[in-house]
């Protein structure tokens, strides 16, 4: 595990059996509830897109999921850049400068 994959010691499946989150069918909804909340989501999702996994359950999207993700988007070359950058702006957005509270959604 490299420097940037230490994400996994935070993951809400850490615990979870692997058997159940690489199942088919409609048993993946089970296992992409496990992914809800989880403070490491985008880090688990943009691994298995930049590695290209085929199996499982990975930050909250099915292998069918992350496939057609990937066909929409064949030029991004780094999943974890962009994941990141969305989550900053979203943040930015969520929070104005200055203000240290989350925007109330309306």
């Amino acid at each position: 595990m490299d420097a940037d994959d230490k994400w996994g010691a935070h993951a809400a499946c850490r615990t979870t059996d692997p058997e159940e989150l690489f199942v088919e069918g409609a048993t993946q909804n089970s296992a992409k509830a496990v992914c809800t909340g989880c403070p490491v989501r985008t880090e688990c999702l943009a691994h298995a897109l930049d590695r290209r996994i085929e199996h499982g359950v990975w930050g909250g999207m099915t292998e069918r999921e992350r496939r057609a993700l990937l066909r929409r988007r064949p030029t991004v070359t780094s999943w974890r850049q962009l994941l990141e950058a969305a989550r900053t702006a979203y943040d930015r957005q969520a929070r104005p400068a200055g203000d240290g509270r989350v925007a109330a959604a309306s």
